[in-house]
């Protein structure tokens, strides 16, 4: 297992493990009406952020891999989170068996390409340590991730419902061919 988190570099970004210092801005992202209206539409509390945020660290520790904190790298200020994931959803053992992609930006990081520099960052650094099958889960309305993950590589399972809401599973059995 991996102990350490990996620190990946982008042109912009730095991928690196969420910090104790981090967390407030970590809440404050979780808690915006924009960030989540794609991620079950409802912010997250306090409390609820702080589970998820111990989770994100202890998640490295027993599978030896996670998610990342997105941080810019002139400002150094956290804009979102990166990476993948076991989350037993009850989606069927084509989805819950395999690790899940997840992503997130803070409102002022979106549309600026970050997304896509992360998530890259992330799926190369997967791709070459862990190889193998990942899945994602995202809200049909939500274009710009859907888009993003096809260029990853991932295809449609099939249409579901999650916590009452459509979502689309995907899945990606490996980096999709180079050009």
């Amino acid at each position: 297992m991996i102990r350490s988190i990996p620190i990946l570099n982008t042109g912009r970004l730095r991928l690196a493990g969420m910090r104790y210092e981090d967390f407030d801005r970590y809440a404050e992202i979780w808690a915006d009406p924009q960030v989540v209206r794609h991620i079950g539409g409802q912010p997250r509390s306090r409390g609820d952020c702080w589970e998820a945020f111990l989770r994100n660290e202890g998640h490295w520790h027993m599978t030896g891999f996670g998610q990342w904190g997105v941080v810019m790298q002139k400002t150094r200020r956290l804009v979102g989170q990166a990476g993948f994931f076991y989350k037993s959803r009850d989606m069927g053992s084509d989805f819950d068996a395999y690790p899940e992609a997840g992503w997130v930006l803070a409102p002022e990081a979106q549309g600026q390409g970050l997304g896509r520099e992360a998530v890259t960052a992330a799926h190369d650094w997967f791709d070459r340590v862990i190889p193998g099958r990942l899945v994602a889960m995202i809200a049909p309305d939500n274009a710009p991730s859907l888009k993003l993950a096809q260029s990853l590589g991932y295809r449609p399972m099939r249409e579901a419902e999650f916590g009452g809401r459509p979502v689309t599973l995907l899945r990606r059995d490996g980096p999709p061919a180079r050009r």
